[in-house]
């Protein structure tokens, strides 16, 4: 088996273990002290420590997920198409190319076309564990497509036509085109406080905040991810 095959099947088994995370249902056993080592043996591409700061994970959870990133992925990074692969898994009946590569842009924070391990669990914690803010401003860098610390009216609508690709809905081509822009229209006019053309990151966090219908659709991504 190659090593691409054995690292997106590896994947998989990682994101049930982020499941399980959301669950609470993470078994018990008695491995921390190898995976203590297994840690320390990459201590020189991954540090628990600073991992246990930049998170809100547990050492524990992190272990866990560092041992299933790792097992068959050694290298600890994630490609893009590998990315797309397995993230298509769960949205058969849609095309996820677009937002999968919207979404791979937001984790991958330095933008060299990796995911790594550290990278992946930053973003997770805040999807995850993050206060209502820290989930707003990790909402806002993925919109914020060209990562200029503005959102401007055409990068929303790459991201909401995105997620109708992907949620495959039965919409009449000429419809697919227009509903997406009237949902844009109505949200942008909100959230443009202004009215510069751009939403600044202040701008979004409080129109969300005082829009409970907003809050709501920008959640999207949360039921996507």
């Amino acid at each position: 088996m190659s090593r691409r095959r054995r690292c997106k099947r590896q994947l998989v088994k990682f994101i049930q273990h982020i499941h399980q995370l959301v669950t609470g249902t993470l078994n018990s056993d008695n491995e921390d002290e190898e995976q203590d080592r297994t840690m320390v043996r990459h201590r020189r591409h991954v540090d628990l420590e600073r991992l246990l700061n930049q998170s809100h994970f547990t050492r524990r959870e992190l272990q866990i997920l560092y041992r299933g990133f790792k097992s068959e992925c050694p290298s600890g990074l994630v490609n893009e198409d590998t990315f797309k692969t397995i993230y298509a898994q769960f949205f058969p009946g849609g095309d996820v190319s677009k937002y999968a590569h919207f979404l791979f842009s937001a984790f991958d924070t330095d933008q060299n076309g990796i995911v790594s391990f550290e990278e992946f669990i930053r973003g997770l914690s805040v999807l995850l564990r993050g206060s209502a803010e820290e989930k707003l401003c990790w909402a806002f860098n993925l919109y914020d497509l060209n990562k200029d610390g503005h959102i401007t009216k055409e990068e929303m609508l790459d991201i909401v036509k995105a997620i109708y690709d992907m949620m495959g809905k039965n919409i009449p081509p000429l419809l697919k085109e227009e509903i997406p822009r009237q949902h844009v229209e109505i949200f942008f006019q909100k959230m443009d406080q202004n009215q510069d053309g751009v939403v600044t990151v202040e701008e979004f966090i409080d129109t969300c905040q005082k829009d409970e219908n907003i809050m709501k659709s920008i959640g999207i991504f949360e039921n996507t991810i």
